[in-house]
């Protein structure tokens, strides 16, 4: 490691969301010793890409359909971080470079499928070389994992566990991350089973499965979300102490009103059908926008998102949650939630990796487990939120 020249490569810079996180860390690292670069195909964007951002930033000319490239890009720098998906399609070749020469690596998918190859294909390379493979360092599942870890730290370690995750959001998705969506629903049902059950680490997780329902507390309903979240924060209740004897999570978009429930889940239901053909998939695609397009600055400025993680102990929760007083609140908030706080998320996880602060643990890891409560301060000091409303009164 002393001897790489980088200490963060960005490989994919010259995307939407590339340029985002790109500016994110020249700004991060304006006046820091810190010596990194951006990476991608076209050598002409990526200059002009570096010229505008402070910090002098490396120009790294790699394309991820070149083992060999990308085996120099790797082994040139202490971290890589990347933003170029879909990456079931086009993250596993950067995942194998950095695992066999030892680089951290950071990625924002949301993919369930491209998770669980890592965690079969790379792994034992990364435990044998050092290398700390982080996925899912944006709003999935960013928010999430370190809202349940923060929570959990409030509870007694002694009792079964209980967490639910209710998320509200407001933002527009770019095109790239548009066909990255549209590839995970026709997946939904590998997305909602992923993690739902285990008992391979210090105590048994599992899913809570509670369908629609009115949280008492919250008013309005709550409803299942088949993302990646869950899988990565009952992933982080294996691997690490804290969450209770037995640990179970559920995780919930939070709606106000009857009608946009019955709206968007009409949507949805008829997008993932015609995800899962061919005919389908080309119709919806014609229907997104072009990839490398996103929204604006003041439709980004905008977004925001909101995230509360109710916990209790106990093994029978009832829909409310616990009573005020009886268990933990914890409110995660922040700006912009698919592009904003995600650059801001990877940036940060990038220069968590190359920092000593970081927790020492090799393979494919989530955030949680691979960056733990320093990678939260960063945050905190970039502008989110993790406020800790209630706790448990003895």
């Amino acid at each position: 490691m002393a001897a790489r020249d980088l200490d963060v490569l960005l490989l994919g810079a010259t995307g939407f969301t590339g340029g985002l996180v790109a500016a994110e860390l020249g700004a991060r690292t304006a006046g820091t010793r810190l010596r990194w670069g951006v990476a991608g195909r076209d050598r002409d964007r990526l200059a002009r890409l570096a010229a505008d951002l402070p910090g002098d930033p490396e120009v790294v000319v790699v394309d991820v359909t070149d083992p060999t490239a990308l085996a120099a890009a790797a082994a040139r720098t202490r971290v890589l971080a990347t933003t170029v998906g879909p990456y079931a399609r086009l993250g596993l070749p950067v995942a194998r470079a950095c695992a066999a020469v030892g680089t951290q690596y950071a990625d924002i998918t949301g993919e369930p499928a491209y998770v669980a190859a890592l965690e079969r294909e790379v792994d034992a390379t990364a435990r044998a070389s050092g290398a700390t493979l982080v996925v899912c360092c944006g709003f999935d599942s960013v928010p999430h994992d370190l809202g349940v870890h923060l929570a959990v730290s409030r509870l007694p370690d002694d009792a079964d566990v209980v967490v639910r995750g209710y998320v509200r959001a407001r933002g527009r998705v770019s095109g790239g991350t548009a066909r990255t969506a549209l590839a995970a629903l026709g997946d939904l049902a590998g997305a909602a089973g992923a993690g739902r059950d285990g008992t391979d680490g210090p105590r048994r997780v599992r899913r809570l499965d509670l369908g629609a329902h009115r949280p008492g507390r919250l008013g309005g309903w709550a409803v299942p979300l088949p993302t990646i979240d869950p899988a990565i924060v009952l992933r982080s209740a294996r691997a690490l102490p804290g969450y209770g004897t037995s640990f179970a999570y559920g995780h919930y978009a939070h709606v106000r009103r009857t009608a946009t429930l019955v709206g968007a889940g009409a949507g949805l239901g008829a997008a993932a059908l015609a995800a899962r053909t061919r005919p389908g998939r080309a119709l919806l695609e014609r229907l997104l926008p072009d990839p490398g397009e996103g929204p604006d600055g003041a439709v980004r400025a905008a977004g925001r998102f909101t995230v509360l993680v109710l916990g209790e102990v106990g093994t029978t929760p009832d829909t409310d949650g616990p009573a005020p007083g009886s268990g933990v609140v914890v409110r995660v908030r922040g700006g912009d939630p698919g592009y904003g706080e995600t650059a801001r998320m990877l940036a940060e996880a990038a220069l968590t990796l190359a920092s000593d602060e970081r927790p020492d643990v090799a393979g494919v890891v989530t955030p949680a487990v691979g960056l733990g409560a320093a990678y939260r301060r960063r945050l905190e000091g970039a502008g989110m939120t993790f406020e800790v409303l209630e706790t448990p009164t003895a």
